[in-house]
């Protein structure tokens, strides 16, 4: 499967990885679940990439200038960028990355004929493929209808890789499974729902901090053991380099209650924890003009505040999560976003005198007279909300947890068909806009993710004036008032900002996670004596 110049086939550094679902596609425009992302990472480059706490870095773009008016980007590309090499170039050698490449690659984005699960990052924002304009071979240009000043971020989603006409168009819908990108791996095989091989890319442009060339393995090779329990066993044997996430199964063997590697463990392989830009929560409906709202106690601000205060976040973590996560306490958007400030933004404290007094206050003195309320939650998080409805026992308030599969809660949550449900945010991309856009009234269901129906002139008017500030500092003031407006209303009942969990064995070196949970291996390195 591997040709190498080397003879020992031991001297090769391979990365092995287990991806627990199988692969939906190996095309940028088909980016939208982690396995799809993390191996597209491998194989392709955008204009910018993020680093390790999330900004915004050059990549195939050395440098890019934004107009005044904040309606057009201009990018001056490097020139020294080849796409892999591939039969279909001429003499099978890779060319020359063009600023007309992109132009072709992001209208693909929002062509209706390729119908990318990614338009959704320019569909509102250009008019149409004559927004991408390639000034010469290597200025490429983007105009915008109305400004976006987190656009430069949300150009770091792998959706937006370079691709090559040429090979996209004799593949067709194949090229899921015969990619040809810029990145510091090449696509070698891939058998599905069993084996993925990249093999390093020789002619990477990219150099590390000494001025090395990268990558620094051979090749990349991935299973696809949906088990994680059996993944996780072939981690331990040494099979695996690395092993992502601690599942519920596993999780006491591994880590203790305040979250260290149990003694069993220790010194066996490495484990990395981190943000993950991920905000776990509770949502409560609150648009007076549905029906199931208006006979609902959760339409009184004071009982949302009530509940919100009544949750003992840090036992949670510390119990139900073996201290993975931080609790929620300072916003919706998570810890780990730039411009994250647990100082500016002031949540809810665990505080069950306060929550009693509030619930007193609503006319629910000791919960006397509260109609009984149901929570509505999927499967995986039952033991979360288990423990939610306990708190607000206490309080005495009777709730009934109501179980569900994933999509059916997610398809009542999009119609706002449902009072009080669990929910989930990880970010698109790396800036709060991504967040508090949950919150603004255009972004109502089902055509957006307003799931609350939290509407708040004041707040639009924020949101909107957002849109037109360049300064980041300014930017991050105004998200930080939009988000304390959100908490004192108490629509959502933010519960932790998640973390990720890396294990890695001990000889790999240089792999950093990141908040965006991004899996970048062309830094990492192997040494073949494992011990």
């Amino acid at each position: 499967m591997f040709s190498c110049k080397r003879n020992n086939n031991d001297e090769k550094k391979v990365f092995n990885i287990n991806l627990d679902q199988n692969l939906t596609s190996l095309d940028p425009a088909f980016a939208r679940n982690q396995n799809a992302i993390w191996m597209i990472n491998q194989i392709f480059n955008g204009l910018v990439q993020v680093d390790k706490n999330l900004n915004t870095m050059p990549c195939i773009a050395k440098t890019w200038q934004v107009a005044e008016d904040g309606l057009s980007y201009t990018f001056n590309l490097r020139n020294d960028v080849f796409f892999q090499d591939d039969a279909l170039f001429k003499n099978g050698k890779g060319r020359k990355v063009t600023a007309q490449d992109f132009a072709y690659s992001f209208y693909r984005l929002i062509d209706p004929k390729v119908a990318s699960s990614g338009g959704w990052i320019f569909s509102d924002k250009v008019k149409d493929a004559s927004s991408f304009v390639a000034l010469n071979d290597s200025t490429f240009q983007i105009k915008l209808v109305k400004p976006f000043p987190a656009f430069i971020n949300l150009l770091t989603a792998q959706y937006c890789s370079v691709v090559p006409k040429e090979v996209v168009e004799h593949y067709g819908k194949d090229f899921r499974n015969h990619p040809v990108g810029t990145g510091p791996f090449k696509f070698k095989y891939w058998k599905e729902d069993e084996v993925l091989v990249l093999l390093k890319n020789e002619n990477y442009f990219e150099k590390d901090s000494a001025g090395k060339q990268m990558p620094f393995l051979d090749a990349v090779k991935a299973t696809f053991i949906n088990d994680k329990q059996s993944a996780f066993m072939n981690f331990l044997k040494k099979d695996l380099d690395f092993f992502y996430s601690v599942d519920g199964s596993y999780r006491d063997d591994i880590l203790t209650k305040s979250g260290n590697m149990t003694t069993k463990y220790k010194g066996k392989f490495q484990l990395i924890k981190g943000p993950y830009l991920c905000t776990e929560y509770v949502g409560i409906l609150v648009d007076p003009d549905k029906d199931i709202v208006k006979n609902s106690p959760l339409r009184f601000k004071k009982v949302r505040q009530a509940i919100n205060y009544a949750i003992d976040r840090k036992k949670l973590i510390k119990y139900l999560r073996n201290s993975i996560g931080t609790p929620a306490t300072s916003g919706f958007i998570p810890k780990g976003m730039p411009g994250f400030d647990s100082t500016k933004v002031k949540g809810y404290d665990y505080n069950p005198r306060l929550a009693a007094k509030l619930l007193a206050e609503a006319g629910y003195p000791n919960g006397k007279g509260i109609p009984e309320i149901k929570l509505s939650t999927s499967t995986t998080y039952r033991d979360l909300i288990e423990f939610i409805q306990g708190e607000l026992g206490n309080l005495g308030m009777k709730v009934k947890v109501d179980v569900s599969p994933s999509a059916s809660l997610r398809d009542l949550m999009s119609k706002n068909e449902v009072v009080f449900f669990r929910g989930s945010w990880i970010a698109d991309y790396p800036d709060g806009e991504n967040y508090l856009s949950v919150f603004y009234s255009k972004n109502k269901v089902p055509f957006g993710p307003n799931y609350t129906g939290y509407f708040n002139k004041e707040f639009d008017k924020l949101f909107e004036q957002s849109y037109y500030e360049n300064d980041a500092k300014k930017r991050f003031e105004l998200y930080q008032k939009m988000d304390n407006m959100v908490l004192e209303h108490a629509s959502v009942v933010p519960i932790l900002y998640d973390q990720s969990v890396v294990m890695l064995q001990n000889n790999i070196s240089g792999y950093n996670i990141n908040p965006l949970s991004l899996m970048i291996l062309k830094g990492v390195k192997k040494e073949n004596k494992l011990n």
